[in-house]
């Protein structure tokens, strides 16, 4: 059985500034990325409210050098995906591809999942022109016609986001009534730059290299019509990627990572930094920093034990 100090679960923002952080106090870390390293980085062009980048930077471009760092000074990447934990005693017990690893500290970084629409076209455009993150990516539509998908406060906060930078926005939605909070209502449907189409969903997206039109079906007549667009948000939700730590670990109402103080959980010596524990920021800079901070936490548990 392979046995570590440290292991960390997740390859993305927090996981890897954590992995440079731990790797940087001798810890050597082992790091499970998953298949798919990088997080919603990837999904993303130019990255330009990451500090140290006036110029901006590409998403996968970013993630990719965070990588590197933490390798050049010693964490362990495995890009592979974690099945299951045992959690119930010490050290604690992970499972990967039919491997069993044990650690004596853990910081849990898998991120949340973009809830997409799933249509023709989106996963092709996702990235040029189709974005989950206003607050990422707003700046990037200056003066373009955008549509928002959602009827939640995440729709409207996109909304508002967009209004700073976008020409108009269309706020789409399967129903009648929006379900966000009453008071983001307000402040959305009361301004110029925002009309609402009801009743309606998205059924493909249109476009070669870039976004350029969405087919948009009625859901009460059924009619499908083509609009021209510059840019889609999708603001459906997002789902943490918890589902492996089934019963082994504290989650709210919504599966996020309940955390305990800063970083620390129900469990001692697991830790936990970035989207899986945060339903609100959602931002490459704050997973980054929860990062450091769950790798301080982690050394400091096992500078004490």
């Amino acid at each position: 059985m392979n046995h570590h100090k440290l292991i960390i679960i997740g390859g993305a923002c927090a996981g890897y500034t954590a992995a440079l952080y731990a790797a940087r106090a001798r810890l050597s870390p082992l790091v499970f990325t998953g298949e798919e390293p990088g997080g919603q980085l990837l999904l993303t062009t130019i990255v330009e409210n990451f500090p140290g980048f006036p110029d901006g930077i590409d998403g996968p471009e970013l993630v990719s050098n965070m990588r590197k760092q933490a390798e050049k000074f010693g964490a362990i990447m495995e890009d592979a995906r974690v099945t299951s934990v045992d959690f119930s005693k010490k050290p604690f017990r992970i499972e990967v591809n039919g491997d069993a690893y044990t650690a004596d500290a853990l910081i849990i970084a898998t991120g949340a999942s973009t809830q997409w629409l799933n249509v023709p076209g989106e996963k092709e455009l996702t990235g040029k022109g189709i974005s989950s993150c206003a607050t990422c990516d707003a700046a990037l539509f200056r003066d373009k016609e955008v549509a928002v998908v959602g009827g939640g406060d995440a729709a409207m906060e996109d909304i508002l986001a967009l209004t700073k930078f976008a020409k108009s926005i269309t706020l789409i939605h399967r129903r009648d009534a929006l379900r966000a909070s009453k008071i983001m209502q307000e402040r959305v449907l009361s301004h110029p730059k925002v009309t609402l189409m009801w009743d309606s969903e998205v059924v493909e997206v249109l476009g070669d290299k870039v976004i350029n039109g969405i087919k948009v079906k009625n859901n009460k007549t059924n009619e499908i019509k083509e609009y021209p667009i510059e840019g889609l948000f999708v603001a459906i939700g997002h789902v943490p990627n918890t589902k492996f730590l089934a019963g082994q670990i504290k989650l709210d109402e919504k599966g996020y990572i309940a955390p305990k103080g800063f970083t620390g959980t129900n469990i001692e010596g697991v830790f936990v930094a970035g989207d899986v524990a945060d339903a609100r920021y959602r931002q490459a800079v704050t997973a980054a920093g929860s990062g450091s901070m769950a790798a301080i936490d982690a050394e400091r548990f096992l500078e004490n034990r």
